[in-house]
């Protein structure tokens, strides 16, 4: 079985990278559940990936229990830096930003019931024993969750126009222009910055026409993170700051700014 576990460790990650949201905590709970797995009598596992699953889905449902609250600014993307972003390959298994945001926001025994019935087609009886509950309400959790998840802002899919948006964006930052700023801005356009939440056009391009005053010193290259566009700054060759862009219908409906350091330095070697 751990030959099995070492064939499925990438999708294994998956899965707990959308239950935590964390790269490192995602292989902390790969290692717990590698040591579940090694003692284990698996002489009687029909379907080892799925038995899989469910071993690594019930290590991360007890690390969001344990966790305490906003234990990490900001949930871990999938980051391709690149001059070229339209042209990179997304795979398939990235979650947007966004997304990982609002899966942030569940309860644990909700966001078990979701990521591994909507994201990876484990049946509810399978995941009703992880949460002690009957397969009805994994069934009700999952779809409470599905709720959340389906109000978030959904992005355009054109990629090269995300771009083009941010690019705009950058651009009116750096010139300090408030009204194209605000042109660029969804009406009702979110701004998180670790703790900081902006909401509104016009607060929005207040706080992000600051970026003029060391657009001088910093570096931007455009990045695809967790499928949408966004870019990555550099301040004297120091990286500074992530920021992602959800972009819906030609507008900023969403800012995501990542800056801590540790945080950082794990996302971008």
């Amino acid at each position: 079985m751990i030959a099995q576990f070492e064939q499925e460790r990438t999708r294994l990650r998956a899965v707990a990278h959308r239950m935590l949201g964390s790269f490192a905590e995602a292989d902390d709970a790969l290692q717990e559940a590698w040591l579940r797995v090694d003692r284990a009598d698996t002489s009687e596992i029909d379907n080892p990936a799925a038995w899989l699953t469910t071993v690594v889905g019930r290590v991360c449902l007890n690390m969001l229990r344990d966790r305490r609250e906003h234990a990490h600014e900001m949930p871990d993307p999938v980051i391709d830096v690149g001059d070229e972003p339209e042209q990179q390959a997304v795979a398939n298994d990235q979650v947007g930003l966004a997304m990982l945001i609002v899966l942030d926001s569940l309860k644990p025994d909700e966001r078990l019931a979701f990521v591994l019935h909507d994201m990876f087609a484990v049946p509810f009886d399978d995941i009703a024993p992880l949460i002690d509950k009957t397969p009805a309400t994994a069934r009700q959790l999952a779809s409470r969750a599905r709720r959340r998840v389906q109000d978030r802002p959904q992005p355009d899919v054109d990629l090269p126009q995300q771009r083009e948006v941010v690019r705009a964006f950058l651009r009116a930052s750096r010139e300090g222009d408030l009204e194209g700023l605000v042109a660029v801005l969804h009406p009702d356009v979110v701004l998180r910055a670790g703790d900081l939440q902006v909401v509104g056009g016009r607060a929005v391009a207040g706080r992000a026409s600051l970026f003029r005053k060391y657009a001088g010193l910093a570096s931007v290259e455009f990045a695809v993170i967790g499928g949408e566009a966004g870019f990555v700054t550099r301040v004297d060759g120091v990286l500074f700051s992530v920021m992602a862009f959800t972009v819906r219908d030609g507008q900023i409906a969403a800012i995501h700014v990542i800056q801590d350091e540790k945080q950082l330095a794990a996302l971008i070697p």
